[in-house]
This record gives structure tokens, C-alpha cells and sequence, in this order.
């Protein structure tokens, strides 16, 4: 089960390195479903292998010239405070048993997983959904809608706070519909905007009753590292907008089969 669970990293990471986002939503189902961890345990640990891998990733496309800092600041900022925030205080005031209805008792650990499970199905619809075509020739205005971009950034941080995950796939869209990032910047800048808010919404754990393994954590990140650089390689001959779909159906099946198991089995 762990070399099954060791080989989905490199997968997690693969997928990243090639669409530039996404891959993250699929750390936490590994932990929990191949490696046995706790689902409010796996969130800390996603956040710290997101964060280091999508900051090693974001190293190739800044040397590219696809990372626009200006607008890592802007969202990245509010995004910081957000999963922090999160982090530090909501997580660990959520109570063990947060409701019963009926026979059925709603836990933190199965409140995790629906959430989980919910933002995977919206990640998948918008990996699946064909993007609109810009005319030839067509250049986008950089005009900056601040407020939005504040909005938008606290609301991604919060989200990745609580399960853990990059949300690049809402990311994306908003640098190039709010900041008027071309694609290519845009996937440069979102993570380098992950790797930020998750490593510092990591931190926000440490000071709490958690029990890291460290050891583990680093050896996972190897693996999606491994994946990431491989996935950067591939991109020079596998076109991205081929492959997302692909990988937005899959991503869509594990969000039904994480609601059934949590909620039916």
C-alpha cells in the first residue's frame, strides 16, 4: 500500500508540473486512503508537501519569466492572513463531534472529507470545462480588479486552510480574468502564490497538539518533487489543454467515490 501511495505522489506532482494545478487536490485522499493518516492530520501535511512542491516548481517558470511578483503580492497577501488564520484557530476549535442527526453523527474528520470531496467535484467541472478561445492576435489589458482579487484571495485561503489544498484551479482563472494574466504567467504565479499561503498556513500548525512526522512528510515531498520535474520536462512535448480534462474526470470520479465512502459505506 505505501510503494502504491508513494507512486500516487509522484502522480500528484506529475500532474502539477504538466496543467500547473489540480495534482494538490489529490494529496489528502492518499494520505488518508493509502497511508492510514488521520483527515485532519492529512490537511497540515498536504499543505506542507503542496507548499514545497509547488515552490520548486515555481522556480523553473520564474526563470521563464511566468511568475508575475506583483501580483503574487496582491493575492498571495490576503491569502497568507487567510490560511493562517485558519490554521492557528478555526481548525483546532472545530469540536471532535460537531452535530448528530438523527443516528448519523457528523465528526470533524468526515466534516473534512465531505468538504473535501465537494471542492474536488468543483476542481474537476473547471478542469473539465474547455476554456474560451481567445481571438489571434487578441491581448489581454492589464487592469486589476483589487478588491476582487483581495476577496478572491482571502476566500482561497481560507478553503486551502481547511482541507489542505492548493486551489489552483480557482486560482488560475482569477489572475487571468481579474489581473489580466496571460495563461502561461498565470500558472507561474499560481504556484508560486501555493507555495507561499501553504507553507506558511503550515506553520500555523505547529504551535497546536499535532503530531508531525517529519521524516515521512519530507520523503512524500521527495516523490512529488520527483513528479513535478518530470512533469516540467513533458510539457515541452504533451500540450496541457489535452491532458487537463483527462485528469479533471478522474479527479471527479475520487470526489464521488470519497462521498459514497464517507457517507455510504
Amino acid at each position: 500500500m505505501e510503494l502504491i501511495g508513494f507512486s500516487a505522489s509522484v502522480i500528484m506532482g506529475l500532474s502539477l508540473g504538466l496543467i500547473g494545478g489540480g495534482g494538490s487536490i489529490l494529496t489528502v485522499p492518499i494520505l488518508v486512503y493509502l497511508f492510514g493518516v488521520d483527515p485532519v492530520a492529512s490537511t497540515a501535511y498536504s499543505l506542507f508537501v503542496v507548499g514545497l512542491t509547488s515552490l520548486v516548481g515555481s522556480v523553473s517558470h520564474f526563470k521563464k519569466g511566468n511568475v508575475d511578483l506583483k501580483t503574487a503580492f496582491i493575492f498571495g497577501l490576503p491569502a497568507i492572513i487567510s490560511v493562517y488564520s485558519v490554521r492557528k484557530f478555526l481548525v483546532p476549535a472545530i469540536p471532535d463531534t460537531i452535530m448528530t442527526i438523527g443516528s448519523v453523527t457528523v465528526t470533524k474528520s468526515l466534516f473534512v472529507m465531505v468538504l473535501f470531496a465537494t471542492l474536488m467535484l468543483l476542481a474537476s467541472i473547471s478542469m473539465i470545462r474547455k476554456p474560451k478561445k481567445k481571438e489571434e492576435g487578441e491581448e489581454t489589458e492589464m487592469k486589476y480588479k483589487y478588491l476582487i482579487i483581495l476577496a478572491e484571495g482571502l476566500l482561497v485561503g481560507g478553503i486551502t486552510g481547511l482541507v489542505g489544498a492548493g486551489g489552483g484551479f480557482l486560482i488560475i482563472p482569477a489572475l487571468v480574468l481579474m489581473a489580466g494574466l496571460p495563461m502561461k504567467k498565470a500558472v507561474g504565479t499560481s504556484l508560486l502564490i501555493i507555495a507561499m499561503k501553504s507553507l506558511i498556513g503550515f506553520t500555523g500548525d505547529l504551535s497546536g497538539a499535532l503530531i508531525i512526522d517529519y521524516k515521512f512528510m519530507l520523503i512524500f515531498s521527495a516523490f512529488a518533487i520527483v513528479g513535478i520535474f518530470t512533469g516540467s520536462y513533458l510539457t515541452k512535448f504533451i500540450p496541457n489543454e489535452k491532458l487537463k480534462p483527462v485528469f479533471g474526470y478522474f479527479v471527479l470520479v475520487m470526489g464521488f467515490y470519497i462521498l459514497g465512502k464517507e457517507l455510504l459505506f
